[in-house]
C-alpha cells in the first residue's frame, strides 16, 4: 500500500495534465438579484446555522451574532453583541497576539441546544468559552462556560462540530499554542470523552466537518448512530522529503462510554482512514481535502471537495463516497500497525495478527452483545488496548467510480452542498453548488456520466474567499448562503426566469428549469404544480420539442 501510493507520488510530479470544464453560463452581479447582509465594522461572516422552519437565518461573526429573515437575509431580526473584556484583550495581546484582530471574540460554534436556545462558543481573545443564547429575548444567559475542546483558542485554527442530541462533538486543538488537537464529546448526559494525545491518532489536522450518520432503525446488525469528522492530517504512514498531507474520515460511535481502566474517558470506537481522490488517467492525486456535505438519503452519499499541495498545480477536485463503502473500511478492513527498524521504508504496516474479539474499534452491535459486552466499558483490555495501539486502517476509502466526478483546472474550490432534484424524466439528480476562494459559485450536474458546470455566479465581484456555504431545505424557495469575510450572501439555486427562449432554457441542462407553454416562459419547477403537460425539459440538451416561435436563440 505504501509503496503504491509513493509511486502515485512520483508520476504526479512529473505529470499533471489539467482538466477543462467550463461553465456554460456566467452571472454577473448586475444581472441578477442576490440578497446581502452585512453591518459595518462587523467581520468574519463564517459560522452559518438554518432553522428552516421559522425561516431564520443565525450568523456568527467577529463579537456578535445575528438572527435574520432566511427568505430576505437583508431583513435583521436580532442580534446579540459578545465582546471580550478590556482586561481579556489586554492579557492577549501581552502574550504576542493582535490586540485588533486576534485578542476578540470570533464566534465559532453554532449550534441548535433545545426548541428555545442556542449553544455558542468563541474564541474570546485565545480564552475560549461557551454560552446558551435564548432565542426569546436573545440574550446570553452568562453561564461563560471554558469553551476549551469546544472551541479553538485561535481565529485562524481549524475546528468543525456538531450537536447530536444535546451532545456536542468537536474538533479542534485543546491548547493556546494549537499543538494538541483533539475530537471530543461535551455531554450533559453521557461521559467526556476525547482522542488520545498521540501522533497515531491525530497528527496535525485541518478539520472542516463533522456530522451524524444515523443507523437505520431495527438493523439487523443492531449497530449504532456513528459521528464522523473529515480533516487532512500530516501523514504517520510514509516517509517523504517534505511533511506528506493525507485527507482522512474518522468515526466514532454515539454509545462509546470509554474503557474502565484502558482508554478511560478516552474513545474506544475511534477509527480513521484515508480517503482516495485521484484521477488514474492524469496521475493527478488530490490530496487535501477543504470541504464535506453528506447528502443523507437511504443510502447516504459523502461529497468532498480537494485540492493538492504537490507541486502547487492550481487544480481542484470533487469527489463522492458511499458510506457501504466507508463502513466496509471499518468494519471488515485491516489495521496498520507501527513498523519496525526492518521495515524502514515506511512507518506504518498492514497488521496481519490475530484480531481481538469483539472486533476493536466497533460499535457495541448485536455481536458484541452475544459475547455479553453491552457497554464499552465492559470491553476486555486486550480489544482497547489493540484499537489504543491501532486507530489507522490499512485499507483506503475510494470514491465512487474510483475517479472523481469533476476535476478543475486554474480554481480552488473551497465549500459543498449537494442538492438533489427530481426532473420531469422522473430521473433524481445530483446538483453541487461549489464555492472558490475568488467568490465565484460553480453549480454542476452529471448526466448520462458526463458532467457539466452548467453556471458560475459571481457572488462577491470583490473576489473575497467563500468561507461557509448553507442551503436551504424548503421545497419550492431553496436558497444558498454564502458567507465571507465581509457579508453573506443569499442566492436561489436557480435564474430559470432569466432564461429568455425555450432553446436558452433547454440548452442551460439545469434539472430546475423547464419551459412553460403556458407562461411562455422559463419556470422552476420546484414552483409548480400539476403542470407536467405545460412543461419543457430536456437534460439532453434536445430543443427540438420547443414551440417555433419561442426556440430564439441566446
Amino acid at each position: 500500500m505504501a509503496v503504491y501510493f509513493l509511486s502515485f507520488l512520483v508520476c504526479f510530479a512529473l505529470r499533471a495534465e489539467a482538466f477543462a470544464l467550463e461553465p456554460r453560463l456566467t452571472w454577473q452581479e448586475s444581472e441578477i438579484s442576490l440578497t446581502r447582509f452585512q453591518v459595518q465594522d462587523v467581520y468574519n461572516y463564517s459560522t452559518l446555522l438554518l432553522s428552516d422552519d421559522n425561516n431564520v437565518l443565525y450568523i456568527g461573526a467577529r463579537e456578535v451574532i445575528f438572527a435574520v429573515n432566511s427568505q430576505n437575509i437583508s431583513e435583521k431580526k436580532q442580534e446579540a453583541y459578545w465582546k471580550v473584556t478590556e482586561v481579556k484583550n489586554e492579557e492577549c495581546s501581552r502574550k504576542g497576539k493582535s490586540k485588533q484582530t486576534e485578542c476578540l471574540n470570533y464566534i465559532r460554534v453554532l449550534q441548535p441546544f433545545n426548541e428555545s436556545a442556542l449553544f455558542v462558543c468563541g474564541t474570546n481573545a485565545f480564552q475560549p468559552v461557551c454560552d446558551i443564547l435564548e432565542l426569546n429575548s436573545f440574550k446570553l444567559a452568562g453561564k461563560n462556560e471554558d469553551g476549551r475542546g469546544r472551541c479553538p483558542f485561535d481565529p485562524a485554527q481549524s475546528y468543525t462540530s456538531v450537536m447530536v442530541d444535546g451532545d456536542l462533538y468537536s474538533g479542534t486543538s485543546f491548547t493556546f499554542l494549537g499543538s494538541e488537537p483533539i475530537i471530543c464529546r461535551n455531554s450533559q448526559h453521557l461521559s467526556y470523552l476525547r482522542t488520545e494525545y498521540a501522533v497515531p491518532w491525530l497528527n496535525e489536522p485541518r478539520f472542516v466537518h463533522a456530522d451524524v450518520i444515523r443507523a437505520p432503525e431495527n438493523n439487523p446488525d443492531g449497530d449504532d448512530d456513528k459521528v464522523y469528522f473529515f480533516f487532512t492530517e500530516v501523514s504517520v504512514e510514509y516517509e517523504f522529503f517534505n511533511k506528506l498531507l493525507i485527507p482522512r474520515i474518522a468515526r466514532v460511535c454515539k454509545s462509546d462510554q470509554g474503557g474502565l481502566r484502558t482508554l478511560q474517558k478516552k474513545w474506544t470506537t475511534f477509527l480513521k482512514a484515508r480517503m482516495i481522490c485521484h484521477s488514474p488517467e492524469n496521475n493527478l492525486i488530490f490530496n487535501v481535502v477543504n470541504d464535506v456535505f453528506i447528502l443523507k438519503l437511504r443510502e447516504p452519499v459523502i461529497y468532498g471537495v480537494f485540492t493538492s499541495h504537490l507541486n502547487n498545480v492550481g487544480m481542484s477536485a470533487v469527489c463522492s463516497y458511499s458510506l457501504s463503502t466507508v463502513e466496509d473500511v471499518f468494519t471488515k478492513g485491516k489495521y496498520m500497525q507501527s513498523a519496525t527498524v526492518e521495515q524502514a521504508h515506511t512507518k506504518w504496516v498492514q497488521f496481519n495478527g490475530e484480531i481481538p474479539k469483539p472486533r476493536p474499534g466497533a460499535c457495541i452491535n448485536n455481536e458484541a452483545k452475544a459475547m455479553n459486552y453491552t457497554s464499552s466499558l465492559n470491553l476486555p483490555d486486550k480489544t482497547l488496548q489493540f484499537v489504543k495501539d491501532h486507530p489507522l486502517m490499512d485499507d483506503s476509502v475510494a470514491p465512487i467510480g474510483k475517479r472523481p466526478k469533476l476535476v478543475h483546472q486554474n480554481v480552488t474550490y473551497t465549500q459543498i452542498v449537494v442538492d438533489q432534484v427530481t426532473a420531469l424524466d422522473g430521473n433524481t439528480y445530483d446538483v453541487m453548488f461549489i464555492s472558490t476562494d475568488k467568490g465565484m459559485l460553480h453549480k454542476a450536474v452529471s448526466h448520462d456520466m458526463d458532467m457539466r458546470i452548467i453556471e458560475e455566479i459571481v457572488l462577491f465581484p470583490d473576489h473575497q474567499a467563500i468561507q461557509t456555504l448553507l442551503l436551504s431545505d424548503k421545497q419550492a424557495k431553496r436558497y444558498i448562503y454564502a458567507g465571507s469575510s465581509t457579508e453573506v450572501v443569499q442566492t436561489p439555486v436557480a435564474f430559470c426566469e432569466k432564461l429568455a427562449s425555450c432553446a436558452e432554457c433547454i440548452l442551460t441542462r439545469d434539472p430546475y428549469c423547464a419551459w412553460h407553454k403556458g407562461k411562455n416562459s422559463c419556470v422552476n419547477i420546484l414552483a409548480e404544480s400539476n403542470t407536467d403537460r405545460l412543461l419543457i425539459q430536456s437534460l439532453n440538451g434536445d430543443s427540438s420539442h420547443c414551440p417555433v416561435d419561442s426556440q430564439g436563440e441566446k
